[in-house]
């Protein structure tokens, strides 16, 4: 089953309320998104972490072939 952007910018501002979120749907099927992420909790972070920090927000629906996102191509960064 296809998630939808608005979905998936709701999961991420659940944990990141404060966050810039610009999410993509690339190839049109709802199932190949990117996301870009700039919060201020990803200081001092490096990159895996913040993803990380990403891929627990979408709780569970990248787990596997039976989720419901394929494909997220994250960007992330802390706020110039």
């Amino acid at each position: 089953m296809a998630i939808q952007a608005h979905e998936i910018e709701a999961l991420i501002r659940a944990e990141f309320p404060d966050a810039k979120v610009t999410i993509t749907d690339l190839a049109g099927d709802g199932n190949h998104y990117a996301a870009e992420v700039i919060d201020e909790s990803f200081r001092g972070k490096n990159r895996v972490q913040q993803q990380r920090a990403i891929y627990a927000a979408l709780k569970g629906k990248m787990d596997g072939p039976a989720g419901d996102l394929h494909a997220l191509a994250l960007t992330t960064k802390a706020p110039d």
